[in-house]
């Protein structure tokens, strides 16, 4: 298992609890959503599985086999680097290219000269953007520079993918063609969480749904497309 979170308590950093009981699975090659409105919780809890927030009390929280409720700051590169994350606003370094925005991951992440070109020729493919790789992220569209933070996520191969959001800026086209590349990432193996107000998207692609709701995490796989769903969450 991935990720095994029992009882689990969250609080925002300024103290103020977000939410409370949370048990929250995911194995290998999961696609996983995690649904709700606007400050139910579902950034907070992202960021517990990175430790940019910490837990503030669990019966059990692992993720990665590692133990969060131990984990020391020391120890939280490495974590991350058994982890892609994806953002809303892509995140990629402005001043350089497609290339160098790859390698300086790859570089800070411990990996040889030799290997580096071999690593970003190969995550480009994947994404299907080879073509792209001496660009600057101005000069790419939304779904372009979604596809470069994707492979980005890929680079240290990771067995988890958190994608926060990763098609609320795109068109609906480009979003599904961002969704067709994530479930062919997770049917490799790689498990998929990603939170979504798109709920479309849940009806053409079909995974694991989580919600958020007045401070508590319940899965909603086999009803969540009848659920009735507020204007913030549409």
């Amino acid at each position: 298992m991935l990720i095994d979170y029992k009882n689990v308590h969250i609080s925002q950093n300024d103290g103020q609890q977000t939410l409370s009981d949370v048990n929250f699975h995911v194995d290998e090659g999961e696609f996983v959503y995690i649904i709700g409105r606007v400050g139910s919780g579902k950034s907070s809890l992202l960021k517990t599985l990175y430790q940019e927030l910490d837990i503030d009390e669990a019966e059990k929280a692992e993720v990665l086999g590692h133990n969060m409720l131990t984990i020391k700051r020391k120890q939280v590169p490495a974590l991350r680097r058994e982890m892609g994350i994806i953002f809303q606003d892509f995140q990629l370094l402005a001043d350089r290219t497609v290339y160098k925005n790859l390698r300086f991951v790859l570089r800070a992440t411990g990996w040889g000269k030799k290997e580096v070109d071999a690593r970003i020729n190969e995550v480009l493919s994947l994404v299907g953007m080879s073509d792209k790789m001496l660009r600057m992220p101005h000069q790419l569209s939304g779904g372009e520079q979604q596809r470069i933070a994707i492979a980005r996520a890929l680079l240290n191969q990771p067995k988890l993918i958190i994608a926060d959001e990763p098609t609320g800026n795109l068109d609906p086209e480009t979003a599904k063609g961002i969704m067709e590349l994530l479930r062919q990432i997770s049917q490799r193996g790689t498990a998929i969480i990603m939170t979504t107000h798109n709920m479309p998207l849940l009806d053409l692609y079909p995974g694991i749904v989580y919600r958020c709701f007045e401070g508590h995490l319940e899965e909603v796989t086999g009803d969540y497309n009848k659920m009735k769903i507020s204007e913030e969450e549409e």
